[in-house]
């Protein structure tokens, strides 16, 4: 099922339903402020499997996570005083942060350094469906193949055809990327990737 999206405002019929959807266990592709992402509730591992199985990803790579703000951020990573401060600085906005994770998060999100990768994407209606979820919801990026993530829903919808149970589509983007930020080391981030965003402040 595919919904076009006009403008930014929030419709609370269409939050209803694609959270309907994620707590059954499916998967709905939905607007950022970089890429269209591919997501799941993160407490439904059998979604998450469903997701690895639609990206062709080896589970050995760890899927990071949109958090609704920086107190559901705090449940799944540990953060510092200097890291809150960034967080609070740099988010909402089109970065992934990479953290060390609590005990809450759940073990196939975890990287083999005990990590995680969170998202609070700079996007109204994103952030409504996580927060009347209650949850996190997956953050990867929309590919239609292995090395090109697809902008224009008119040209991933056919190919998730029968993949996903809901589209939400807000028209077409051409956003980069986010920038992955490793935080795991409180006194020098490091930029992992450098996409959208401004990471000089991790260069100095």
């Amino acid at each position: 099922m595919r919904i076009e999206i006009h403008g930014t405002s929030i419709n609370d019929r269409i939050v209803d339903q694609a959270v309907d959807i994620l707590r059954s266990g499916g998967l709905i592709i939905y607007p950022t402020d970089t890429v269209y992402g591919l997501g799941c509730d993160i407490t439904q591992k059998a979604a998450i499997e469903r997701i690895y199985r639609v990206k062709g990803m080896e589970k050995q790579k760890p899927l990071s996570f949109v958090c609704s703000d920086i107190k559901d951020i705090s449940k799944y990573a540990k953060i510092s005083t200097v890291n809150y401060r960034n967080l609070r600085k740099y988010l909402p906005g089109p970065y992934t942060f990479i953290l060390p994770g609590t005990r809450e998060a759940p073990k196939v999100l975890l990287s083999k350094q005990k990590t995680v990768g969170v998202r609070i994407p700079d996007h109204p209606l994103t952030l409504a469906i996580v927060e009347a979820l209650g949850n996190p919801i997956i953050s990867t990026s929309v590919n239609i193949s292995a090395k090109s993530f697809a902008s224009d829903p008119q040209e991933f919808s056919e190919y998730y055809e029968g993949q996903v149970d809901l589209i939400l589509d807000s028209g077409p983007t051409w956003a980069e990327l986010s920038s992955v930020i490793d935080m795991t080391d409180d006194d020098q981030p490091v930029v992992i990737r450098e996409g959208q965003g401004n990471v000089s402040w991790c260069l100095t």
